[in-house]
């Protein structure tokens, strides 16, 4: 097979360098499915490795905006410039009508979001949904690659049969390739900061993911067994942070009875090379640990209580804070009803302007419940909605009769802040961030306690 009729990677006997310069060259057409805060940043990869990619989002005002060469993902080092490179030299453009690129792509990559439901169990809808368009448009030989997270055995169980209803035969394969990704760092993460992982339902689909993912990333492509165990190693890596998180947030609750610096003794025992125990905090927030134990807990009939308690324990740590400044406000002779509290970060990490499952959504319904006059500040959001609390700039802060202040996201603006300003103040540091040593502040830090 000559490289004029490479165009089809799946059950291709060519020589794989035949097939690889194929897709460098743009003879394999790529579509990337959903163009969100990860699926823009894989689809200017792609882009860029390969030189033809439809970029698919049922929002038209996101494929318009891409289409265009311009980027609506926000605070991403590289990607505007990468976006408006690709557009503009034909390797990117971007629909809203994913039928219509599933139509023309031979690689086709799925990356839209997968929540759960009130009820805590996969809500699997879009990814379905945009399974079916493609399905509708799989030629022979297609590949479809799912790097969105999803509980394991969803590629063997749900996506094979579904697409091969859809296409009206099984000759295509399909492989999971999980996103490694973090906000502010897509571009890094997705050309090589981590391994790539593969895993198809059939050994071709993997040995297809495994060339292409080695033309996307400058690390190693880890192959593994199948397409289910590729899906457990994403779920298992949020599963183990947020173990390890609930048992420093448990540990962190005993810091008074222990009468110990608890952060201090877990900052020791990590010296010991097969000890690493995480940072105790507010509570855990974003799009990917809270949700991704319910894979598991809800996904299958064995039970997981080790993965339900870690839960509610993390689940717990905004009562707790709340809790911690109620107590450290009494001992000042203050009660929640009679003070007025600023709340320092919104968002569920620093730097970022995702709010999903934050803490301090649940910390300002808490303290508002209490009588509470609640202020938000938070450098990375224009306002405060869905939040109890009035949104301020961090300038306006100044200007506020505050009494009590809870550290929530340790945003590099927040170092800025001059604390001899204010009248002595109750403190609750969530992220052992704040430096008040030298300050009059009663200072209570998640973990270390009262100064």
């Amino acid at each position: 097979m000559s490289l004029q009729e490479v165009v089809h990677l799946y059950g291709n006997d060519a020589p794989e360098a035949e097939q690889r310069e194929a897709f460098r060259s743009g003879r394999v057409p790529v579509a990337v499915y959903g163009l969100g805060k990860m699926g823009l940043p894989l689809a200017a990869v792609y882009a860029d490795a390969s030189g033809n990619v439809v970029g698919a989002d049922v929002d038209p005002e996101v494929a318009e905006t891409v289409d265009a060469g311009e980027c609506h993902v926000k605070r991403e080092p590289g990607l505007s410039e990468l976006v408006a490179d690709t557009v503009e030299h034909g390797a990117l453009e971007a629909t809203d009508d994913p039928a219509e690129a599933a139509d023309e792509a031979a690689v086709h990559v799925v990356i839209v979001p997968t929540p759960i439901t009130d009820e805590k169990e996969a809500d699997l809808s879009i990814l379905r949904s945009v399974a079916e368009d493609v399905g509708a448009g799989l030629d022979p030989g297609d590949l479809v690659v799912v790097e969105c997270t999803v509980p394991p055995r969803t590629c063997a169980d749900l996506l094979e049969p579904l697409l091969a209803d859809a296409a009206g035969h099984d000759e295509f394969g399909l492989a999971f390739c999980p996103e490694r990704t973090s906000s502010g760092r897509a571009l890094e993460d997705i050309r090589g900061a981590y391994p790539k992982v593969v895993g198809g339902t059939d050994d071709e689909a993997t040995r297809v993911a495994e060339l292409v993912y080695g033309e996307i990333t400058d690390n190693d492509v880890l192959a593994v067994s199948d397409a289910t165990t590729a899906e457990a190693v994403k779920v298992f890596e949020g599963l183990y942070r947020d173990v390890n998180i609930a048992l420093a947030n448990e540990l962190a609750t005993l810091t008074d009875e222990l009468g110990i610096d608890v952060n201090e003794a877990i900052e020791t025992a990590n010296t010991q090379p097969f000890c690493e125990i995480h940072s105790p905090g507010p509570g855990v927030g974003g799009h990917c640990i809270p949700y991704y134990p319910y894979f598991v807990i809800n996904g299958f009939e064995t039970e997981s209580p080790l993965l339900e308690t870690a839960r509610e324990v993390n689940d717990s740590m905004p009562a707790f804070t709340v809790e911690t400044l109620t107590r450290e406000l009494d001992a000042e002779g203050k009660s929640p009803e009679e003070t007025t509290v600023a709340l320092l970060g919104l968002t569920y990490r620093p730097g970022v302007e995702e709010t999903r499952a934050t803490p301090a959504e649940p910390i300002a319904e808490r303290l508002s419940a209490l009588g509470a006059s609640v202020l938000a500040v938070d450098p990375m959001l224009d306002d405060a909605e869905g939040f109890d609390a009035k949104k301020i700039s961090q300038h306006e802060i100044y200007d506020r009769d505050i009494d009590a202040v809870v550290l929530v996201t340790p945003h590099s603006e927040f170092e800025r802040i001059e604390w001899d300003r204010f009248d002595p103040l109750v403190v609750v540091d969530g992220r052992q961030s704040l430096e008040l040593d030298a300050t009059d502040h009663r200072v209570y830090t998640i973990g270390s306690g009262q100064r």
